[in-house]
């Protein structure tokens, strides 16, 4: 519901509890289920508000990073993935804060350069939603609007990495029984959000997603320390 919410979340909210429990190379296609069906929630309960035009500049170069990104992930150790989890997610709040104050104005061929690296880091670090949020909202999206193009953008980047996991043969059947698991009760959630989403102010959605970077990047990285 935070998630639904917010626009993002639900990944840095669950992968400590995913890696702690199955590890890093199970949590990573575990959560890119979950996202998925999640992603579509937000896409079902907003499907009016959709940017058509950003979302297939984006998905255009994002896709092709991903699939990339899944061949570099399972190429890592499993020691090296948590620590990169737990920087990336407390280095993306000043980062995140950065762009913000910049006030940039993108345009539908800025949302095609950026997909490409997203994509790839979306692979590797599972989400990279507090790049998204500045990027999508440089554009001049809001509210409903953002939430539904950031949702259907992700959900096309999650789609190409589960595709990437099946073809190179780490997607076995627990693991897909894990993801729908997640995934449903991330999907519901997305729906009970959205009467939520109207009454957010734009100050308290900046501390909840600092907030979700700062537990869930600092949970990883003391996981790593005790391995």
């Amino acid at each position: 519901m935070l998630s639904g919410i917010v626009g993002t979340g639900s990944s840095m909210m669950l992968m400590p509890v995913l890696v702690l429990f199955f590890g890093p190379q199970q949590a990573v296609p575990i959560m890119a289920i979950g996202a998925v069906m999640g992603n579509l929630g937000k896409v079902f309960a907003w499907w009016r508000e959709i940017d058509w035009k950003a979302c297939g500049a984006y998905c255009a170069t994002a896709m092709p990073g991903a699939a990339l990104g899944v061949h570099t992930l399972l190429a890592l150790p499993a020691h090296f993935v948590d620590i990169a989890l737990g920087v990336f997610f407390v280095a993306m709040i000043p980062t995140r804060r950065w762009l913000a104050r910049r006030a940039v104005r993108f345009n539908l061929w800025h949302l095609a350069l950026i997909g490409a690296p997203v994509g790839f880091l979306t692979a590797i670090v599972v989400s990279t939603g507090p790049i998204t949020v500045p990027v999508f909202t440089s554009y001049g999206l809001e509210r409903g609007a953002f939430l539904a193009t950031e949702a259907a953008g992700s959900l096309a980047v999650y789609a190409t990495k589960i595709a990437a996991f099946k073809e190179l043969g780490a997607l076995p059947a627990n693991v897909v029984v894990k993801g729908l698991t997640a995934g449903a009760a991330l999907m519901t959630g997305s729906f009970f959000a959205r009467s939520v989403v109207i009454r957010m102010k734009p100050s308290t959605f900046r501390l909840l997603v600092d907030g979700l970077m700062l537990s869930s990047g600092v949970s990883l990285l003391w996981a790593a320390t005790g391995q």
